[in-house]
């Protein structure tokens, strides 16, 4: 099954590293239009110049609503919107009572607030144009507990799913699809889930891979792949969906 995307303009929030940056290399190698987004503006050019096919690197924080607009407007109307930008924001898990309203709203920002303000403003030129594609990382923990232990980070991801919902029944009608792709452990894409990955003992990391029936753990590349099939117009009938792709049933 062939799936390019020729022509196509793409873009890709959260792409400085991990999951963003391989989905950011993915579309280029099919030959799509990519503008690849990220506040770390140093690590998203890093991105660009290593997709192996012209990529335009845009710094970008996706909690402020109207740069997300500036730059969508900049850019032109979007055919395929990624929005990868989230993470844990550098907070660990505490006890409920110990959680700031700081600590809470940052996760809540830029996974949550994030996709609401890209999804909006790509909406209009994707109404234009009569067809679209939104897809939202959302995570595992968004279909059960969170290992993070982090109160905020499983409800974000619960919130992209249930706001994927939400848009596919609206926007439906105009020939656009909304999606979510909930990945499995990957410690290995951001230096949060790193530490978090390196805090566990041996025998535990062994447990965790052990439980997963593929016997590994996730790569950036997986989720690219099952975003390039959402995203394409083989998932022309598949909106509101959330898409596990965790190696496990």
């Amino acid at each position: 099954m062939e799936i390019a995307f020729p022509g196509k303009r793409v873009l890709v929030t959260g792409a400085a590293r991990g999951i963003g940056r391989a989905i950011v290399h993915a579309f280029a190698a099919e030959r799509a239009e990519v503008h690849a987004a990220d506040i770390e503006s140093g690590l998203v050019r890093e991105t660009a110049a290593t997709a192996g096919s012209p990529v335009e690197a845009h710094g970008l924080d996706v909690t402020d609503s109207a740069a997300v607009d500036a730059l969508v407007a900049r850019i032109g109307p979007v055919d395929i919107a990624v929005h990868a930008a989230g993470g844990v924001r550098g907070r660990m898990a505490g006890p409920l009572e110990e959680v700031t309203d700081e600590d809470w709203r940052a996760i809540q920002a830029v996974n949550v607030d994030g996709a609401f303000h890209v999804a909006r403003a790509v909406t209009p030129g994707m109404k234009a144009k009569g067809q679209g594609r939104i897809v939202l990382i959302s995570s595992g923990a968004g279909l059960r507990v969170s290992r993070t232990g982090i109160h905020s980070y499983g409800t974000a991801k619960t919130a992209q799913i249930g706001l994927a919902r939400q848009l596919a029944s609206e926007l439906g009608p105009f020939g656009i699809t909304v999606n979510a792709v909930a990945p499995g452990l990957m410690p290995q894409t951001s230096p949060d889930y790193v530490r978090q990955w390196e805090a566990r003992s041996p025998e535990e990391r062994a447990a965790i891979v052990e439980g997963i029936a593929m016997r590994r753990l996730g790569l950036p590349e997986d989720i690219a792949h099952a975003v390039l099939f959402l995203a394409s117009d083989r998932a022309g009938w598949i909106t509101g969906q959330a898409l596990p792709v965790t190696g496990a049933p």
